[in-house]
């Protein structure tokens, strides 16, 4: 088992890694679709859809993605004039999933809601896919380092959380959702995201680099964000009786349980940024 989540974590790590630093911009909106379109197939899976329905998400998904670099190719990096396209799509799309994320999930977390209606189904899966699929896009015109950068938030968030809850956890985080999760954990992680985060505060935007207190209010911010994501999703998979969102990752499960916390994290980031822009 730990042989074939290594192999997989190198071979997604190498595919992610090329599409990133070598792929033209087209390639980077394909290769992002179909991420995403992925993750929208198993999003029909926690709202306990039968095969053909999951399908007819992932294919909605690619139909809506493609809509939106056509009216607005700008947004996506395809045409000039990208920072006020950019921000007409992102507010559309990052606003909502702000208001989702900070005042939603919090509530839908404590009265452990479940998906049982179709039209909320779809409109959760929307505003929490179409906003991640955006900001990987649009995050891009950093720079392909600033965004691997952007996702190590999560990925040290995660480590440290992962050593942490092992060597010290003692006090469960949120024992109905994800019982391995602790308090200890996620402190340890949010620490391990505040080193990491003034390591690299001299490569952050003037606002951020130029005043210590908001840089570190953002980052524990971003740390709490990360964890709804990983416990929204948890949730939802506990209340579908599902281990793994899917099996296309050997070892790993599905895409949705790789990118769960960059969901919630990456659109209030990339929302962050056009902010900065204007």
């Amino acid at each position: 088992m730990l042989k074939t989540r290594v192999i997989t974590a190198v071979c997604l790590f190498a595919a992610v890694s090329f599409a990133l630093f070598y792929l033209p911009p087209v390639g980077w909106l394909m290769f992002v679709t179909g991420v995403a379109a992925i993750a929208a197939w198993e999003w029909g899976a926690l709202m306990r859809l039968g095969g053909s329905a999951r399908i007819f998400l992932g294919v909605m998904l690619v139909i809506l993605c493609a809509l939106f670099a056509a009216v607005e190719p700008a947004a996506v990096g395809l045409g000039e004039g990208f920072s006020e396209s950019a921000w007409r799509v992102g507010a559309l799309l990052y606003l909502p999933a702000a208001v989702f994320w900070l005042l939603v999930v919090p509530i839908w977390l404590q009265r452990r809601w479940v998906l049982s209606h179709a039209g909320v189904g779809l409109a959760t899966g929307a505003v929490l896919i179409l906003p991640a699929w955006l900001a990987l896009v649009q995050l891009r015109q950093v720079g392909a380092l600033a965004l691997l950068a952007i996702m190590g938030v999560v990925w040290v968030a995660d480590i440290g959380a992962y050593f942490a809850g092992r060597s010290l956890g003692k006090h469960k985080l949120a024992p109905n959702i994800s019982p391995g999760k602790t308090w200890e954990g996620a402190i340890g992680g949010g620490v391990a995201v505040l080193a990491y985060g003034v390591s690299l505060a001299a490569k952050l935007p003037a606002i951020l680099a130029g005043n210590l207190g908001l840089l570190l209010l953002t980052l524990v911010l971003l740390t709490a964000i990360s964890i709804l994501g990983d416990l929204f999703e948890s949730m939802l998979k506990r209340q579908a009786g599902l281990k793994d969102s899917s099996k296309v990752l050997p070892g790993h499960g599905g895409v949705l349980d790789r990118i769960d916390s960059l969901t919630s994290t990456l659109p209030l980031v990339a929302l962050l940024w056009l902010v900065t822009l204007r």
